[in-house]
């Protein structure tokens, strides 16, 4: 399974790009997040979802494992396929998607071409309580700055704790931002202090 293409960028348009690679050319289908993010660039990483049925082979791209792990949660809705996914990740941003599904905002969902009532309706019922528990977000991506092992660490402390993790996503976050070099120890002492 392909995680990642790191390359460079070869054709860009709002809805595809061909990245290369040790000479071969990667067909790759975007979101109009991710096409923002690689305009002007010249090399890239990435994120891949390898999409495969019996008559056809698609890669789907996203510049950030966060983008992807939306998308992968919004194609597990029944009745949302890859092109809808893709569609809403280009009408919202993936923070505003979050927001609406929590937020219980169909008319904001519904907003978005090809997503009707009963779409809109489905996606908060299987969606919410993922989306409050932490599901479709990449850890990794709050905290780029630190040593992800450490985070990793104390984030599964504090889930184990009984807290979730969207909540402890937060606590850390703070914590980081308050002191960024802080040891395993004290990230966990001080956001049991924040939760």
């Amino acid at each position: 399974m392909i995680d990642y293409i790191k390359g460079t960028i070869i054709e860009l348009t709002p809805t595809d790009t061909v990245v290369e690679c040790y000479g071969i050319g990667y067909k790759i289908l975007i979101s109009l997040q991710t096409f923002s993010q690689l305009e002007g660039k010249k090399d890239t990483t990435i994120y891949i979802h390898h999409y495969l049925r019996e008559d056809e082979e698609i890669y789907y791209g996203f510049s950030t494992k966060d983008e992807r792990e939306l998308f992968r949660l919004l194609i597990g809705v029944s009745g949302i396929g890859a092109s809808t996914a893709r569609m809403m990740l280009s009408s919202l941003s993936s923070e505003e998607i979050r927001n609406a599904i929590i937020a219980e905002d169909i008319n904001r969902i519904k907003s978005i071409k090809g997503i009707g009532m009963k779409s809109a309706q489905r996606l908060i019922l299987e969606l919410k309580d993922k989306v409050v528990k932490g599901a479709g977000s990449d850890t990794t991506a709050l905290f780029s700055h630190t040593d992800n092992s450490v985070v990793d660490e104390a984030s599964t402390a504090l889930v184990l704790l009984g807290f979730t993790k969207a909540n402890v996503n937060k606590a850390i976050a703070a914590v980081l931002k308050e002191s960024p070099g802080a040891n395993l120890e004290s990230i966990i002492k001080s956001a049991l202090k924040k939760l």
